[in-house]
Parts: C-alpha cells; structure tokens; sequence
C-alpha cells in the first residue's frame, strides 16, 4: 500500500481539529490564506525542515503527525531497516534499564577488540545509510556491550563505554532517519550516560552533538540550539591544548547550532556559526571523521547549501551548491543530503528538470536514506504534478519505487 495521506492532507486534519480555519493558520504562520490552500491541496511542496517546524509548533503536534513517519513499504528490499527495528528497540530497553544486561541471559559476549572491529564495519555501513545491513548486525552489538558495561571495571569498562557510545550514535541515526524518532531519543539517553561514566571530554561532546541530532529530527529546535551553545560552553575551556578531535568536535557543534539557527530563521547567528566552522574544517584533515560527525571542509559546504535553503534563499542554495565537491566526501548518506538539498533549490528555483535530476542521483548513492525522507517524498509529488519539466517518465518511477500514491 502506498503512501495514502499527504502531509498537506494531515496538516489540514491538524488545523480542523484546534478549530481553526484557513485564515487563522495563515496568521499564525505569517502567510497568506493562498499559502495554506496550496499546502493543504499539495500544489506547493512542504522542502524546508524550518517550515515544518513552525507548522508542527503552531497546531501542537508532534512533527510525526504532520510527516506520518514511519514509512513501511511492501517489500523487503524497500522497507529500509524498518524490519530490525524492533530487534534493536529491545537491545537499547535491556542497554538503558538498571540491571538490563541479566534480561540478555547467561553467554558470554565477543572480546572488546573483536567488537572494536564490528563496530568499524558498522560505521561503515551508517555512513553508507545501509539501514537493512546495520540492522542485521547492531542489536547484537549493543546486546554485548551492555553485557561488558555491567561486567567489567577500570579502563575497560572505559573501552566498552566508548564503545557503547559509538554503537547508540548507529542507532540513533537509524532510528531518526527512518522515523522512530522516540527510538532515537532512547539511543541517545545511553550515550550520554556513558560519556558521563567515562569523563572524557571527548565522549561528553560527541554524545551532545548527538543530543543535537535528536532534537533537530524532533524540530525541538530551541533545545537543539541550546544543546550546541552549552557544550561549545563545556569544551571552550579544553581548546588551548591543540587536541584535532575536540577542534573537530568543536566545529561540528557550531555546524549542528548553525542549522538550528536557520531553522529557526535567524540568519545572523546561523551564519556566524557557520563561519566558525568553516574556520576550523580548513585548518583539519580534509577526510575528518571524528565519532562519525564527517567534520570536514566538504561537510561544511553542505551544511552552508542546507543552510541557505531553511533561511529560504533559493538563489544562495545553488551558488554554494556549485560550490560542492561532494564525491571528495566518504559518506552515501551526506552526498544523498546534498543532492536532495540541491533538488529542492533547484525546484525552488523553477529549474525542475535538474532538480529531478540531484533526486534521481541521491536515490542512487542512498535510496533507503531518501526513501524514507519526508520533505523528499514532498518534492517528489510536487515534481510528479508540476508538469513543468521534460523528466515526467523519470520522477514518474521515482514515486512508484517510493510507493506514493
């Protein structure tokens, strides 16, 4: 079955249900009664997380509601990880509760460097938003982990804690990009309690950078912002010591406030912050990688075109595009965002036939990345409708690979 509601069609069932009238959304959102019409008919396509947000804030729902994640698709090869969702949902319950390593059983868990390794290749496979392949193998590592945390003391406590942090980071990625956005929230409560168990600077502000994460897919955008802004706070006074880790960390806090900022429509703040970590990123390896937050000088570049696409500025969104050398960057996952960030400026820009063209390069490098995105699944029908392009055929068996009605 495909996609039967679309989110013009549940933002509309939002608003009659707080009573409202067209008019009234239209004032609170500072639009016109036009506007709300052609979002709630699906003539003008919902690409802008900023958007969503502000909808999500003003009719008082969760932005799940107004996206309808998650997406299950018919077949295996569609569903995108959805079917070890559950398998890695009760790994994260037996990792969080007191005493959740006894609900594991009696076995004894593979060595710590033999999970170092599977962790590795796990990284890879996120990086790669290979969510089916993740799925088959994460829960057992989280599973063996929580046992060496329960069990061990000292530095290799330490090492299973590291360890812990990298595995749930995995996990919260999974569980946000495919919609089990309260999954992610419970991935991430473990990584901060292991990065508070360890102590290190380090783990306590890579496990922030993810609580940002969290709480951007969640559009809980002030506690984002605020998440960012305390813990550049935290490792301010560790900087004078030179570490490339904490610089790195540094600068993908400043990214992770810079889009909290365009999202929130404050372009001053996103571009200041944005600046920092471009300052930085130049000053890194050009391959950096720290705790898989891909901080590097191409990150940064894609982290300005999505910047200048929430603060609505479709001109700017393809001039920095251009700006993109965006196979130097090893990550599926981050060049299917940049194309898919490029598609939505382009459309902005009325250039359909080559925003049809980064949406058909983005499914290709990661389909269950963008399969699975709800402003992509807008532009999509958008484009499908439009009639303003020569890529009917292409964007045609696009939505049908998606299952878009």
């Amino acid at each position: 079955m495909g996609d039967q509601m679309t989110m013009g069609k549940r933002v509309a069932r939002a608003r009659k249900r707080k009573g409202w009238d067209q008019a009234t959304l239209a004032q609170a959102m500072d639009r016109s009664v036009s506007w709300v019409t052609k979002i709630e008919n699906g003539r003008l396509p919902l690409d802008r997380a900023s958007v969503v947000a502000k909808l999500a804030q003003v009719l008082e729902v969760e932005v799940a509601e107004l996206t309808g994640q998650p997406y299950r698709h018919e077949t295996a090869e569609l569903d995108s990880g959805h079917a070890t969702i559950p398998e890695l949902r009760l790994a994260l319950q037996q990792a969080t509760m007191p005493g959740g390593a006894a609900m594991i059983g009696e076995r004894d868990p593979a060595p710590l460097a033999e999970l170092a390794g599977q962790v590795t290749v796990a990284e890879k496979l996120r990086q790669d938003a290979r969510f089916s392949a993740l799925g088959d193998i994460l829960p057992k590592i989280i599973n063996d982990l929580t046992l060496h945390t329960a069990g061990l003391t000292g530095a290799d406590r330490d090492r299973a804690e590291a360890l812990m942090l990298r595995a749930c980071h995995m996990a919260r990625v999974t569980s946000n990009l495919l919609g089990h956005h309260d999954l992610g929230w419970t991935a991430v409560q473990r990584e901060l309690v292991a990065a508070e168990r360890v102590g290190s600077p380090e783990l306590v502000a890579a496990s922030a950078w993810d609580l940002c994460g969290v709480w951007l897919h969640e559009t809980a955008l002030d506690g984002a912002k605020s998440a960012a802004l305390a813990a550049l706070d935290d490792i301010d006074e560790h900087m004078g010591a030179g570490d490339p880790n904490l610089r790195a960390l540094w600068g993908a806090l400043h990214l992770r406030a810079a889009v909290a900022y365009s999202r929130l429509l404050d372009r001053q703040e996103a571009e200041s912050h944005l600046s920092e970590a471009q300052r930085v990123a130049e000053e890194l390896p050009a391959d950096g990688n720290v705790f898989q937050t891909q901080f590097n000088r191409v990150n940064t570049r894609i982290h300005a075109v999505e910047i200048s696409l929430e603060l609505g500025r479709p001109r700017e969104v393809t001039s920095r595009a251009e700006q993109v050398e965006v196979s130097e960057i090893a990550s599926g996952e981050r060049q299917a965002h940049y194309w898919t960030c490029r598609a939505a400026g382009m459309a902005m820009n009325r250039k359909e036939d080559k925003a049809v063209e980064a949406l058909l390069t983005a499914d290709r490098i990661a389909p269950q990345h963008v399969r699975n995105r709800p402003l992509v699944r807008n532009l999509v029908r958008d484009l499908r409708s439009s009639g303003r392009h020569s890529k009917g055929p292409q964007i045609r068996a696009l939505a049908a690979r998606m299952r878009l009605d």
